[in-house]
């Protein structure tokens, strides 16, 4: 995003998690020896994996979305929740129904209190969620960020859907080829604090550099906070702000969903371009009907799958998080653990006309 969380926003957040979480622990990270000390992630166990270790029956994971009614990630956690029943194990979805940034600290603690052998997240803010999420680990449960990573001391694996790089990359590239790499151009981002958002559009602003895109500007960057209206209504106003957009990349599939909707019963259909992420049920109308030629997305149930497995493995001690550790992943077959615990489910696909019947979710 344009946009990173500034000193005082940090500060904001941090208060937050202490108001919410003092009943189970002070807020750290407030120096740089209490961030290392307070470290449980990967890289500072001291833990052994043990790949031959079979994964533990009657383990129980807990899955925490952005939001609750996030129709995405409720594809995701039902996979996951889903994939858990093969090890013989249970899990649940539990979140709040907004996407601010400390809305999820609260459920942690839950489930902390709760004592599940693992907690799933896709964080709302890198930051926000670390205290209650470093006393978790310290407590011996597991933690895996999915979709969208917290800071990498505050869990042990995190499950990317794809390479963050290639992702953002991409979405200008295919951006660039329909408008003939002219033109302004803006993006419809999620929350200003959302990692996964945050990182992508640091690599779309990285790709715009290069000279073939000299005739391309980024004019703005708004915020729909995962929410379908707001959505809705940045997309009107930034087609009111700049009459003369020629495309919108929203990386979020609530984002791209709405601001098809908007373009499709509005004077700029045809005119103005709209890519990014979203899922072929959300999108199949605006495809077929011409609001939107192409639109990319990874499988959001394999990256459930993955991460159920993965939080099995930790709990099990399969895997620690560190970098060359392998585990396999049901019908997904063996994963690597990369740099920074980071395991890459696989590249996204690209849903044109041609394609998006093939795929249903």
């Amino acid at each position: 995003m344009t946009i990173r969380t500034t000193a005082r926003g940090r500060s904001a957040a941090a208060a937050a998690v202490c108001a919410l979480a003092v009943s189970l622990a002070a807020c750290s990270g407030t120096t740089k020896s209490d961030a290392q000390s307070d470290s449980a992630g990967a890289a500072a166990s001291s833990a052994k994996a043990d790949p031959d270790a079979p994964l533990k029956k009657d383990l129980k994971l807990a899955f925490l979305p952005k939001q609750i009614n996030n129709p995405y990630e409720k594809i995701v956690d039902d996979a996951g929740i889903a994939a858990a029943k093969g090890f013989q194990g249970t899990a649940k979805e539990v979140g709040p129904s907004d996407a601010s940034a400390s809305s999820q600290v609260s459920y942690i603690n839950t489930l902390i209190q709760q004592r599940q052998s693992a907690i799933l997240i896709a964080a709302n803010d890198p930051n926000a969620v670390c205290g209650p999420l470093k006393q978790a680990m310290k407590q011996g449960i597991k933690v895996v960020s999915y979709d969208s990573d917290t800071a990498k001391d505050c869990r042990q694996v995190f499950i990317n859907q794809a390479s963050s790089e290639d992702i953002g990359r991409s979405l200008v590239q295919h951006m660039g080829k329909q408008i003939g790499y002219k033109g302004k151009i803006a993006i419809l981002s999620a929350t200003q604090n959302a990692t996964n958002q945050n990182t992508w559009i640091d690599y779309m602003k990285q790709e715009l550099k290069d000279p073939k895109y000299k005739d391309m500007r980024l004019v703005k960057v708004a915020y729909g906070d995962d929410d379908d209206q707001k959505s809705f209504q940045q997309t009107q106003g930034l087609l009111q702000a700049y009459p003369d957009l020629k495309g919108i990349i929203s990386p979020t599939t609530v984002g791209i969903a709405a601001a098809a909707r908007y373009l499709d019963d509005s004077s700029y259909k045809g005119k103005v371009v709209l890519g990014g992420l979203g899922t072929p049920d959300q999108m199949r109308k605006y495809v077929k009907d011409g609001t939107v030629a192409e639109f990319s997305l990874w499988n959001p149930e394999n990256l459930g799958y993955l991460g159920s497995y993965a939080a099995a493995a930790l709990a099990s001690g399969q895997i620690t998080g560190a970098q060359g550790d392998t585990f396999t992943a049901g019908k997904l077959g063996k994963y690597t653990v990369g740099k920074d615990g980071e395991v890459v489910l696989g590249a996204p696909t690209v849903f044109t006309k041609s394609n998006i019947d093939q795929f249903h979710f």
